[in-house]
């Protein structure tokens, strides 16, 4: 089943800006994706510095979706969306860095869908979801969205 921005927004409730096409395939990647100040990364790619801790307490990701971030400048939220019984998500989590908000795990195509930016899928597997980091001179900031 092709999902489109628009079915993904009626099935979240979360309405996307008017700039975006609606009736677009959302793509699906199975591997490092960014959207604004978040960052997905399979978590074999960091598997070194991030892992869910034992003893973890996971939720279910419901159709409407998780949030997982807030972005600091226009407000608009990051959203996880799966189907039912297919995604789990946990904020606690290990992460040498400092910048892991949470780990998620899907056994089908889960999707990142935001206001501004529109939507990309994962494929099955374990993900971190990251704050991005920009550099500027020496020093490094979190990206504002």
């Amino acid at each position: 089943m092709t999902v489109t921005l628009a079915s993904l927004s009626q099935q979240t409730g979360l309405a996307v800006l008017d700039h975006l096409e609606r009736s677009v395939s959302i793509p699906v990647v199975d591997g490092l994706q960014a959207q604004g100040d978040l960052i997905v990364i399979p978590l074999p790619v960091v598997a070194s510095s991030v892992r869910p801790r034992s003893g973890a307490g996971w939720t279910d990701v419901p159709p409407e979706g998780v949030e997982l971030l807030r972005g600091a400048a226009g407000g608009n939220p990051h959203t996880l969306v799966a189907d039912p019984d297919t995604c789990r998500w946990t904020t606690d989590v290990s992460d040498s860095d400092g910048m892991a908000i949470g780990v998620f795990e899907t056994s089908a195509v889960a999707y990142l869908l935001h206001p501004e930016h529109g939507a990309t899928g994962c494929t099955p597997g374990a993900y971190v979801v990251r704050r991005q980091r920009e550099r500027e001179g020496h020093r490094a900031r979190l990206v504002a969205d």
